[in-house]
């Protein structure tokens, strides 16, 4: 299943910012900040690279995260569709399985493996 991560949302100071406060620590020390859904790509497929990857898919302009924090910035008036999507986004980042998995073969965009053969040969 994966591990589920709660987010709260914010708006920032500026009207076309958000930001989600998570229980749990995406980054290390460093600020990750992206400004293209090729530029996060590029940088792998880290939590923070995939999370943002995503996000500026999306429509967001920039994304930042530091730590446990991910602040979002997008057009004021996208806001009323992005927010509940993002949000969606955040809380299924580390989830594998199900419809709403965010690191399922599927929402990586990646071939699923072959069954595993798991019966004994007789004889």
């Amino acid at each position: 299943m994966g591990q589920p991560i709660t987010a709260t949302v914010r708006a920032g100071a500026a009207p076309g910012v958000r930001i989600f406060d998570l229980n749990r620590s995406l980054t290390g020390m460093d600020i990750e900040r992206y400004s293209t859904a090729e530029e996060a790509e590029a940088r792998g497929m880290r939590p923070p690279d995939v999370l943002a990857h995503r996000l500026l898919s999306e429509g967001a302009l920039s994304v930042s995260i530091y730590s446990n924090v991910v602040t979002v910035e997008a057009p004021e008036a996208a806001w009323a569709t992005l927010e509940a999507r993002a949000q969606h986004l955040v809380e299924h980042l580390f989830e594998y399985y199900g419809d709403d998995a965010g690191w399922s073969y599927e929402a990586l965009g990646l071939p699923a493996p072959p069954p595993v053969d798991l019966t004994v040969p007789t004889g």
